[in-house]
């Protein structure tokens, strides 16, 4: 039976992708370095991608208490050396870097799974002017989601998830990849592939200019 004070929160959509997430994050990211998660949420992903990940470092990230409580939990339950503490932090505020850069200068790269259809659009570009920022030259940003491509959802089942989302929050909703593409560029953010995934759900590879 499941311990009354363990804290970890379970998603079955981070058990289903995680296979297929990590399998291109092998590919694409730099071969060392710090990757910081953005939105975070359970902690799932982190405690699965991290060590196997080695020599990068891991560190997750959320605005939300509880989640950064699930994380915190997750990492106690299955705990590697090169996974770091959960922090706070929100893509909408324009200082997030401020609190980031010290405390990791060797950053490559920026990892966003199933954020920017559930946040304001301003969490998007939020994270774009963020990436490029604080990432170097050849660092890398993915993105992980669902999201319309021109003008398209890239499934039905996609356009009535959209729907939900919009019920729930007029300023959610998923995002036209172009518009995402066109707001990194804005930021010295290259696309450089993408990558059709499992439930009709994208991979998106920015690479820092």
């Amino acid at each position: 039976m499941k311990d009354d004070l363990d804290l970890r929160q379970h998603a079955p959509a981070a058990e289903r992708n995680r296979e297929p997430i990590l399998a291109v994050l092998k590919r694409v990211l730099p071969p060392t370095g710090c990757v910081l998660e953005i939105a975070s949420g359970s902690g799932q992903h982190a405690v699965y991608c991290a060590p196997q990940l080695r020599p990068r470092r891991w560190l997750p990230s959320d605005p939300s208490p509880f989640a950064r409580d699930s994380i915190q939990a997750w990492i106690a339950h299955s705990p590697t050396d090169n996974l770091l503490p959960p922090i706070d932090l929100d893509a909408a505020d324009p200082a997030w870097p401020n609190s980031v850069e010290p405390l990791v200068p060797d950053l490559t790269a920026i990892v966003n799974i199933n954020m920017i259809h559930i946040s304001a659009w301003q969490s998007c570009l939020g994270l774009m002017a963020g990436a490029g920022r604080i990432l170097p030259s050849g660092g890398v940003l993915y993105l992980y989601g669902p999201f319309r491509r021109q003008g398209q959802p890239t499934a039905a089942s996609n356009e009535a998830f959209d729907q939900k989302l919009r019920s729930q929050d007029s300023e959610w909703g998923l995002r036209h990849l172009e518009d995402v593409a066109a707001a990194a560029a804005n930021q010295q953010l290259r696309l450089q592939e993408v990558i059709e995934m499992p439930a009709n759900n994208l991979s998106v590879i920015f690479e820092r200019s």
